[in-house]
């Protein structure tokens, strides 16, 4: 079992930048990928970015390629989403997940509003 926590969410004009956290808990956090997936009102939950256990590999969804950036510290038990250049579009819950051996863990989510 593994407990997330996400933050960092917030309002952010167009053209800005956010940072969100997912601090984990409660197991061995270095053997889980971790992924950041966000649901829009009215959407369905849609895949962002992954990073795979040891952070040597990075997965990214063709609509933040070059602006969003996954990272993680596995001495902190955290991962991170660096979001810069945002869109309107961006706008959703943004929800953090963990996978190991086909299981799923999700964290609460935390809100990001990208407007003027």
């Amino acid at each position: 079992q593994v407990q997330l926590v996400e933050s960092g969410g917030g309002l952010v004009q167009p053209g800005g930048s956010l940072r969100l956290s997912c601090a984990a808990s409660g197991s061995t956090f270095s053997s889980y990928a971790m992924g950041w997936f966000r649901q829009a009102p009215g959407k369905e939950r849609e895949f962002v970015a992954a990073i795979s256990w040891s952070g040597g590999s990075t997965y990214y969804a063709d609509s933040v390629k070059g602006r969003f950036t996954i990272s993680r510290d596995n001495a902190k038990n955290t991962t991170y989403l660096q979001m810069n250049s945002l869109k309107s579009e961006d706008t959703a819950v943004y929800y953090c997940n963990a996978r190991l051996d086909g299981r799923d863990f999700w964290g609460q989510g935390t809100q990001v509003t990208v407007s003027s």
